[in-house]
């Protein structure tokens, strides 16, 4: 077993990787700006490190800084948790050479799948269903994008290869609008990315976002956890998550579950992944990958008893995987909440003082956060404070959890989007299940 791991992380997801590693016995060295000197985890941890200032780009983007962290701690690993470096090849190359355990996959299999393109082709080419589309980049010859749109059909979205988080992508309605809107992407995704290549998919008008979870090791193991659904979204970014996705049936689960598993097979996959589907008229669609370990895993872990973070440190470590695939059970259902810093109404970041607080608790009740009474809430980072989540027998049980839980958190001092969260949760529509992506921004009106 690794014996000392560096969290090159901070926030909620840092204190989680740090109890995990607690748990297994494993020394711990929490890196920190300057403005994160009193985060939990920091107090937590066996050593600490200060990498520099405030600004993500001289802390926690710093690369050397953070492989210095694991030189002067003696440390064997880093764990990139999510965001900032955790999906940089650049990041995990450097790692590696410097004779630390990056944990996560290997360099190459992050720029395989970095790469929309390369990324959907590899899908295609382990039988994972993809939208249909130009199949690689889009080039310079006019003609062809014409053709290739008329024969795809209209709408199109014509996305940056190199995109993600929703930047990079524009959709044409009409003919006349595509060469244009081809070029204009172009020449964003250069700017914004440093990676010009673009592609063209058909675009989805109305579908839902459904996620696979998979973990393989080293040893040619691969299984999947089962799926989510992320379709609560405003501006391309996660609001409400739950585990299993209404509607799902076991068939399409296994079935879509396996191909992405065997998918990891033929990739050599190491680590936690998560496999992104758009979901419409029964149809899965492959959009990306992400190399990570995700925001919303804790409703994954709440349905299948499996601690995802213990298991990427121990395929890290060498070692195959805990779990057989018929060894997953799916136990009732999980709903999850991001808890924002943030106004609830024009949604403009609310950082300072966190003068009170109290978390719910109770039956199914799990609250993954750093924040406590006196924290002083930073302006430099996400907004994100925390994450709230409800499990039950069944999905009616985990909501009527939920509703409870919301009513009785309190964080004052600061603004937070939990009034958001209690109208999400009274939603007919959403208790329904099976709300597409563009639901929850067409209810706030934007």
């Amino acid at each position: 077993m690794i014996e000392k791991i560096v969290i090159a992380n901070r926030g909620e997801i840092a204190l989680r990787i740090l109890r995990a590693c607690q748990e297994l016995g494993i020394h711990t060295v929490a890196v920190h700006s300057t403005a994160d000197r009193d985060l939990k985890h920091v107090r937590l941890a066996d050593e600490t490190v200060c990498i520099g200032p405030a600004p993500s780009a001289g802390s926690y983007l710093n690369i050397p800084a953070l492989i210095s962290a694991a030189e002067v701690t003696d440390a064997i690993a880093i764990h990139p948790g999510y965001g900032f470096l955790s999906e940089n090849a650049d990041f995990a190359e450097r790692v590696e050479k410097s004779g630390f355990i990056f944990i996560g996959p290997r360099p190459e299999t992050i720029r395989l799948m970095g790469d929309k393109v390369s990324a959907i082709n590899a899908m295609r080419n382990a039988g994972v269903p993809c939208v249909p589309g130009s199949n690689g980049p889009l080039d310079d010859d006019d003609e062809r994008s014409l053709r290739l749109a008329r024969e795809i059909g209209y709408p199109v979205i014509i996305k940056a290869a190199g995109g993600g988080g929703g930047r990079g992508m524009r959709v044409v309605h009409a003919e006349a609008a595509l060469l244009n809107a081809v070029s204009m992407t172009r020449t964003e995704a250069g700017a914004a990315f440093g990676n010009s290549m673009v592609y063209m998919e058909k675009f989805l008008e109305n579908p839902r976002h459904v996620e696979f979870q998979i973990l393989a090791d080293t040893h040619g193991n691969a299984i999947h956890l089962g799926e989510r659904d992320c379709s609560m979204q405003r501006r391309h970014q996660k609001v409400v998550e739950e585990a299993p996705a209404p509607g799902i049936t076991e068939e399409q689960r296994n079935r879509i579950g396996e191909r992405c598993a065997e998918a990891c097979r033929q990739i050599g996959y190491r680590g936690a992944g998560t496999f992104e589907f758009l979901y419409e008229n029964d149809e899965f669609y492959f959009i990306e990958m992400n190399t990570r370990v995700q925001v919303e895993h804790p409703v994954t872990e709440m349905i299948t008893g499996v601690d995802i973070v213990k298991e990427q440190i121990f395929i890290a470590s060498g070692h195959p995987l805990s779990y057989r695939q018929e060894d997953i059970r799916l136990h009732g259902h999980a709903v999850e909440c991001r808890i924002n810093a943030e106004d609830p109404k024009n949604f403009m970041p609310s950082p300072g003082d966190i003068t009170r607080l109290h978390l719910p608790g109770g039956p199914g009740i799990r609250v993954d956060t750093h924040i406590y009474s006196g924290y002083r809430v930073p302006p430099h980072y996400d907004s994100m404070i925390g994450k709230l989540i409800a499990h039950g027998d069944s999905r009616d049980s985990a909501l009527a959890r939920m509703r409870t839980a919301l009513r009785e958190i309190v964080v004052e001092g600061i603004k937070t989007n939990i009034p958001l969260h209690q109208e999400i949760m009274r939603d007919a529509a959403f208790q329904g299940g099976g709300a597409n992506i563009h639901y929850l921004e067409k209810k706030l009106g934007l």
